[in-house]
Parts: C-alpha cells; structure tokens; sequence
C-alpha cells in the first residue's frame, strides 16, 4: 500500500523508469491502472461536448495513454501526466473525425438534383424568369416533395466553415477545423516531444552552463548581461555556453540511439 501511494505521489516515476529500462506488459499494464484518472477526466470532458458514449471515448482514451507509455522518457525530468494528456486527447479526436463521415445521398437523389439545375436554366429562359419548385418538379416527372427532399439533400452536403462549432460546452470548444484530419498533427506532436526532450537535458546541464544556455538561448540575455547576471567575464560566458551546448549535443546523441 506505501509504495503504490509513492509511485501516485510521485506520478508514478520509479515505475516508469522501470517499464523504460525493461517494458514489459505487467509493468504497462500498472501503468495504465496508474494513471486511468488522466483518461477519464478527458473522457467525461468530451461525452458532455458530443454525443459519443463515454465509455467509447475511455476506450479510445486508453490506447492514447498505453502510446504515451511506451514513447515516455523518464531522464528528461517533466510530468508523465504533462506527456500523456495530448496523447490521450489526440485520440479521441481521431475518434470523432473517423465518426464524422461525410453525408452521401442516394445516386438517384444526385442525379436528380443535377438534372434539376439543367431544368431551371432551361425553365428560366424560357420563361424570362426564375421557375417554381413546382414547375421544376413537374418538368423532371417527380413530386414536388421528391424534388424538396433532392434539394434539402444536396444542400446538407455543401461545405460548412471550418470556424464552424462543432462541439461545445460552457469552458470549451471544438471547431470544425480541429475536428478534420491535419497533416501537421503529428510533426506537431513530434516538436512537442522534442521541446521536452531539449528541455529535460538542460535541466541536467552543470549548474553555470545550464544558468547561461537558458538566459542567451532562452531569454535572449545578451553574453554581456549573462555575464554581468552571474558575477563573470563574457569570455566565460563564452566557454560555458561552448560547454553548454557540446553537452547538450551529447546527451541528444545518447537519447537519438535506439534501445537494444
């Protein structure tokens, strides 16, 4: 019982390391008991923003938390939780543009309604004027309900906006545009996990070249400042950065080779 309240306390961390060093399906399977809270959460959040049954979203949910897993790093020091949650949020988008097929009618109904249009031009010359539903339903040999439902049909098929809302809720919303596949959805998710991944090593820098990395690089001190900031010459600055960086790029190296 004290250790599974260490491993909660500690966002699960120990055992983390462990499944990075040797995963196995047990040591996953803890993992995902773990953390089923993170999914969930997200899963409550979406059943109350879509018609969706929740327990198809804490599904779905699931496979986004087992993917964090098995990519998560424990050496680069952030949140598990941090890492997952897009993961597990990704998925369930997925999820719901897989759902939100586009509208197909009848082939009748298509071709009825392309006849339709040649109908009114013709109609409109004819007459000098822009024909009646009924006139046009009774040229193509149809009812005027038939002809009704074509074009009501054929309308719900048009392009809606992609700043559309398509799901929403008192603290959120989900547009059109975010709903449809993105091809730059998962280079995103690459840079994300790699801003982490930058992020994790600094922190393992030396203490004056990690403090110099982060004011030149990341606050865009000038060396001048950096050196007047930590009580140095910029030729040290220099060095430290120089230091800074080589380590940087060793550690990336390291991280870059696969396991095995």
């Amino acid at each position: 019982m004290a250790a599974n309240q260490y491993y909660m306390q500690s966002d699960g961390i120990e055992l983390l390391r462990a499944y990075y060093q040797n995963p196995s399906v047990k040591l996953r399977n803890e993992l995902v008991q773990m953390h089923t809270g993170l999914v969930r959460k997200m899963a409550h959040k979406f059943s109350y923003q879509c018609n969706e049954p929740y327990e198809d979203l804490e599904q779905v949910g699931y496979l986004g938390l087992i993917r964090a897993i098995e990519r998560f790093d424990p050496s680069q020091g952030y949140a598990f939780s941090s890492f997952a949650v897009p993961y597990i949020r990704g998925e369930m988008l997925h999820f719901l543009r897989d759902r939100c097929t586009l509208l197909k009618i009848p082939r009748r109904w298509q071709e009825l309604y392309n006849e339709g249009q040649k109908v009114r031009k013709e109609l409109a010359l004819t007459l000098g004027r822009p024909p009646k539903d009924l006139e046009i339903a009774s040229k193509l040999k149809v009812s005027p309900q038939e002809w009704q439902q074509t074009k009501l049909a054929a309308q719900n098929r048009m392009p809606l906006s992609l700043d559309a809302t398509v799901i929403q809720s008192i603290d959120c919303q989900i547009t059109l545009g975010e709903a449809l596949p993105c091809h730059r959805s998962a280079s995103l998710q690459q840079q994300h996990e790699e801003r982490q991944q930058l992020q994790g090593a600094i922190s393992m820098l030396e203490e004056k070249p990690r403090m110099v990395v982060e004011m030149v690089y990341l606050n865009e001190f000038s060396r001048k400042d950096a050196a007047n900031k930590i009580g140095t010459s910029p030729m040290t600055v220099t060095r430290y950065l120089q230091k800074g960086v080589q380590d940087l790029v060793s550690m990336l190296k390291t991280q870059a080779v696969p396991a095995g």
